[in-house]
């Protein structure tokens, strides 16, 4: 094995000037909203898309395409990297990203659009997972919370202006330059890349890729997101194929535990589960993904439906969570350099979330609005002192070699927690509407898909039975969000026994020996 670096560069002592630190952290971003934005622009552009390309059955794939590819890649990503280098695998990424969008653009049937979304996915991934695991290579991780906390303000911006551009160009334009704009976006972050990243330390490590590991986790994603997207919609979830697939998930991902026992260079090293802090900071990130975006499913369809809002209203009322998102990433990230510990923050985000889903759960229409904002702060930013402190804890326990690992681990998880999330409450919210609705004796041609899709569906009844169909969402939504309540219990009951190692002062250091 041999390592490369820009040593000339460097300071003494082997860390980064900060003006080179800034040089790569702005080439990060680059990337970082390059991934974001394309992930929620391309939402408000589904029903353009399903006119002109006419299919309208497998519309959902439009997304669930990128999502499973992404998802799948991630960790494969992470640790190719740790054995070849972040730029390496970051400027291919940046590539495939761009020649997809292009692909994308020119698509002339859903067919083609839903495989290049799939080719998207695997730049995408790139984007993501190299970029977290870059700042590491630069950052230490007293001082890396800081600039989670930029990250965390370029997911929050994409998070609020990418529907809005999607739906403007969509409206003005067409549906095609919402992927025609990743090009010069691409190029430009390609660019940056190539002149930043190759400050980065370089791993030369002579070892065979663990191509056994890589199709075993594909499968087993595969298997999982196709029952997450599928079930429930185009799948009823008591089917054979729901079933079957999730067996198979479940048996790809044990013969992939067994695989990687016994090779030497695994895919996802052993050892790095065997660390309790990187174990216990996964599963926190994946409760935290989890209720990140069963809320973003809920708080736009609690506001049409039960407050009465249009789409756009709804938009609007769910900027205070996504703004103090970004907003608690960028707090927690600032104190945690001033005092060297994570775990504070993660207890207190915690503790914050509790309270917010806790009053979420016995919200009802006449609910004042000032309190309504009240727990969207409270969920909004306990959720984002979640999302760094929970990264930047993996990281610090993770041994130099293994970082990109850790963090595609960590960045897959978050994923398949989104996933599991949006479809965990959309299953509790319908279940419970649906008993609520024969409990009451309702005898109206109306089920929560019609509710969902047509907003103010009910208007067409007497005010009474109005009122005891918003009576029976609203006990759904107390449901789910009591769900994502009892899962951040979950996620303290895990910290409270996660060991808080001080955050080392160097990029370069390596960590403390973890406790399990």
């Amino acid at each position: 094995m041999t390592v490369r670096t820009a040593d000339a560069e460097r300071m003494p002592g082997g860390g980064f000037t900060h003006q080179q630190i800034l040089r790569v952290i702005f080439g990060i971003l680059l990337c970082i909203l390059l991934g974001a934005v394309d992930q929620t622009v391309v939402v408000p552009a589904v029903p353009a898309i399903a006119a002109e390309l006419r299919g309208f059955g497998h519309l959902s794939w439009i997304v669930s395409a990128y999502l499973l590819t992404s998802t799948a890649a991630t960790p494969i990503y992470g640790r190719l990297s740790d054995l070849y280098g972040r730029r390496a695998l970051l400027l291919p990424a940046i590539a495939v990203f761009a020649v997809a969008s292009v692909l994308c653009a020119l698509a002339q049937s859903l067919a083609q659009l839903i495989v290049w979304r799939a080719l998207q996915g695997l730049g995408g991934a790139g984007l993501m997972a190299m970029s977290q695991a870059a700042i590491a290579d630069v950052v230490s991780p007293r001082e890396r919370g800081r600039y989670q906390g930029y990250m965390a303000g370029v997911w929050g911006f994409a998070s609020i202006a990418g529907p809005v551009v999607g739906g403007y160009v969509t409206d003005h334009l067409s549906w095609r330059w919402i992927f025609w704009v990743n090009l010069p976006l691409s190029i430009v972050a390609m660019i940056q890349c190539n002149q930043a990243l190759k400050l980065l330390p370089v791993r030369r490590v002579r070892a065979r890729i663990d191509y056994g590991g890589a199709a075993l986790l594909t499968g087993a994603v595969a298997s999982w997101l196709v029952v997450l997207s599928s079930g429930g919609t185009e799948v009823p979830w008591n089917s054979g194929a729901i079933y079957f697939l999730t067996a198979l998930g479940a048996a790809l991902l044990g013969i992939l535990a067994w695989q990687e026992r016994r090779i030497a260079e695994p895919l996802l090293p052993p050892r790095i589960f065997a660390n309790g802090v990187i174990t216990r900071g996964v599963m926190i990130a994946f409760c935290a993904s989890l209720v990140l975006f069963g809320s973003i499913f809920l708080l736009p369809l609690m506001f049409q439906l039960v407050r009465g809002a249009d789409a756009g209203q709804s938009g609007f009322l769910v900027t205070p969570f996504l703004g103090t998102n970004a907003v608690g990433a960028y707090i927690a990230g600032s104190l945690t350099r001033r005092i060297g510990r994570n775990k504070p923050f993660v207890l207190i985000g915690l503790f914050m979330c509790l309270v917010g889903f806790g009053l979420l759960a016995i919200a009802t229409a006449a609910t004042p609005w000032t309190l309504l904002l009240f727990e969207q702060v409270m969920v909004g930013a306990g959720i984002g002192m979640l999302m760094p402190t929970s990264l930047v804890v993996v990281q610090n326990a993770a041994e130099r070699r293994d970082v990109g690992v850790v963090t595609g681990c960590l960045l897959f998880l978050r994923a398949m927690g989104g996933a599991f999330g949006s479809t965990l409450v959309g299953a509790l919210l319908a279940n419970r509407f649906a008993h609520a609705v024969a409990q009451r004796g309702l005898r109206v041609p109306l089920d929560f898909t019609t509710i969902r899709n047509g907003g103010g569906a009910a208007s067409g009844f007497t005010p009474e039975i109005q009122v005891a169909v918003r009576d029976a969402l609203t006990s759904g939504f107390h449901l789910a969000f009591a769900a994502c309540g009892a899962v951040m219990l979950v996620a303290l009951l895990i910290t409270l026994g996660l060991q808080d190692l001080p955050l080392r002062t160097t990029a370069l250091e390596e960590p403390q020996v973890a406790g399990h």
